[in-house]
Parts: C-alpha cells; sequence; structure tokens
C-alpha cells in the first residue's frame, strides 16, 4: 500500500499528445485507484521530450515531491533525430535521478511507428503510464526499505 501522503509529479510531453494523453489518464486513473489524493498529484506538460529532463531537475529542486513520473512518446521519423532525442532524455533523466537521490521515472516511449506507441499506451502491449505508477510506488518502497535499515 503506498503512503497516502506522497507527493508526486508528472511531467508530460505535449508532442504526439494523442499518446501521451493516454499515458496521462492511465497514470491518473492507477493514482486514483490506490487512493493517492488528487491534491498530491502535480501535472507539467512541456513542449516535447528535450524539455523533460529540465522540467525534471527544477521540479527535484524543489524538495516537494517524493518521485516524478516522466512521460512522453518519442517516434522514429526518416531522420537521426530520434537517436538523439531518446539519448539526451534517458540520459537527462537518470542524472536528475542520481544527484538528488528521488525517484525519476522513465515512461517515455521510445518507439518505431505510432503503433507501437498506441500498443503501450494501454494496447496490446500494456499500458505504460500505469507501470509508471507501479513503478514509482515500487521505488519509493525501496528507498524507504533501505532508510528504515540506517
Amino acid at each position: 500500500m503506498p503512503n497516502l501522503n506522497d507527493q508526486y509529479s508528472i511531467v508530460v510531453s505535449q508532442f504526439n499528445e494523442g499518446i501521451t494523453n493516454k499515458l496521462l489518464q492511465g497514470a491518473l486513473t492507477r493514482f486514483q485507484e490506490l487512493k493517492i489524493p488528487e491534491e498530491n498529484i502535480h501535472i507539467f506538460r512541456v513542449p516535447g521530450a528535450i524539455e523533460i529532463p529540465l522540467t525534471t531537475k527544477l521540479l527535484a529542486k524543489t524538495k516537494k515531491y517524493n518521485a516524478i513520473i516522466c512521460l512522453g512518446a518519442v517516434i522514429r521519423g526518416e531522420t537521426s533525430h530520434y537517436d538523439y532525442v531518446c539519448q539526451q532524455v534517458s540520459a537527462g533523466c537518470m542524472q536528475v535521478m542520481l544527484e538528488y537521490k528521488i525517484p525519476v521515472i522513465f515512461g517515455i516511449l521510445t518507439t518505431e511507428n505510432e503503433k507501437q506507441a498506441e500498443d503501450r499506451a494501454g494496447g496490446k502491449e500494456g499500458h505504460k503510464g500505469i507501470e509508471a505508477v507501479e513503478t514509482a510506488i515500487s521505488m519509493l518502497k525501496v528507498i524507504s526499505s533501505i532508510a528504515d535499515v540506517r
């Protein structure tokens, strides 16, 4: 059972909004099922995936949140832009997590095409928005258990 006092932020990309809105809805539905109060969930919308790490860092710096969930969809196009975006966003999120010692959950789809993204946003491959919430809660339990050992 999650701690009902924990504060969460969700950083969601507006690019590929049809997909990212599904990810966000899945995450919010899962929080609701877990009885996490709405006022403990703060949503921040950014233009694209590349803006997620900066926003995440600024949120982590406030020390208001127990976990930050990052949601986005990077879909391969005809140029190498995809590779650069995926690499920079994943590295940026990891850097924030390690620097601020806070779970930063990587719920950013990196797919070859829109069908694969749809399949991971509530389709046949599951729902990465829901999984992101589950991962955040699991990480908070792990961190809590480590703190209890000290």
